[in-house]
């Protein structure tokens, strides 16, 4: 039984968890998977939260294993959290598949860096912003359902900032040139731009127009997630055309990114730094 709508945390963590105790007991794959007379596959989906933890085949894994009953009785525990879907469960309509396994991990993310070579990114985008770029973005849409994708867009927002989650965005002072919907709109969305510098655990950097390439020219849209959980890696999302993207989990790669992001932030005038088209104060 594949998760209804994405792992959560909760659920990566025990699914982690189990795959680190097999290691641990030295019991190969397929040793567990005779266990549970099943194909290794069953076991690799469930170290890899790709199917809901069922409490007899977890029982046996963690009896086969020889995790002891202080250990074990937690895990048992926290399944009926781990297999309960998220609060995006009831967007999936507003979603794209890979959403739901980013939205997922956002959701727990402690640190969310993001960029975007063009646009507003869309953590930091107005509803209205949101909705004249979704015209644009998804033509085939009836107008319910973009709407519905503001709304979700709106919650990831709402709920990043109730955690008190730390986002820091870059993006280039050409994104405020680029015209999305009226005059009303393009100010409302720099009037919010630059509020951000008095937003706690907000940290913007606009690149200007007249510098030169960075650590980050040429790359696509980009997340970097970090949740602070050590079952849970970083992961970096990067946006291709057609409404698909990339997710990456190798540890590596995923530092190429940060010690990407971490240069053209350097070389980007600090926060703080007046953005173009800043709304003068009164």
């Amino acid at each position: 039984m594949r998760p209804r709508s994405g792992p959560t945390v909760e659920h990566r963590v025990l699914a982690a968890r189990l795959r680190i105790l097999r290691e641990r007991a030295g019991v190969s794959m397929r040793a567990a998977a005779l266990a549970l007379d099943a194909h290794p596959a069953t076991v690799r989906r469930i170290e890899r939260a790709e199917t809901g933890l069922d409490a007899r085949q977890v029982r046996v894994l963690l009896d086969r294993y020889g995790v002891p009953a202080a250990e074990a009785d937690p895990i048992m525990a926290g399944l009926g959290s781990a297999n309960l879907p998220g609060w995006w469960h009831e967007w999936r309509d507003a979603m794209e598949p890979w959403q739901q396994e980013v939205i997922g991990i956002e959701s727990s993310a402690g640190l969310v860096r993001t960029w975007h070579p063009a646009l507003v990114p869309e953590l930091l985008r107005t509803p209205a912003y949101t909705a004249a770029l979704y015209r644009t973005l998804y033509p085939a849409d009836t107008p319910a359902r973009r709407e519905r994708r503001v709304e979700l867009l709106g919650e990831r927002q709402r709920r990043l900032e109730e955690r008190g989650a730390a986002l820091w965005a870059l993006l280039p002072a050409a994104a405020l040139h680029t015209r999305v919907g009226g005059d009303r709109v393009m100010a409302e969305q720099r009037e919010r731009l630059a509020e951000s510098a008095h937003r706690p655990h907000l940290t913007v950097q606009t690149v200007p127009l007249d510098a030169p390439p960075h650590a980050m020219t040429g790359l696509p849209p980009l997340y970097v997630l970090r949740v602070p959980t050590p079952e849970i890696g970083d992961r970096a999302v990067l946006e291709i055309p057609g409404g698909r993207a990339d997710i990456v989990d190798d540890p590596a790669v995923v530092m190429d990114y940060r010690i990407r992001l971490d240069g053209a932030c350097a070389a980007a005038p600090p926060p703080g730094t007046p953005l173009p088209y800043d709304t003068p104060a009164p």
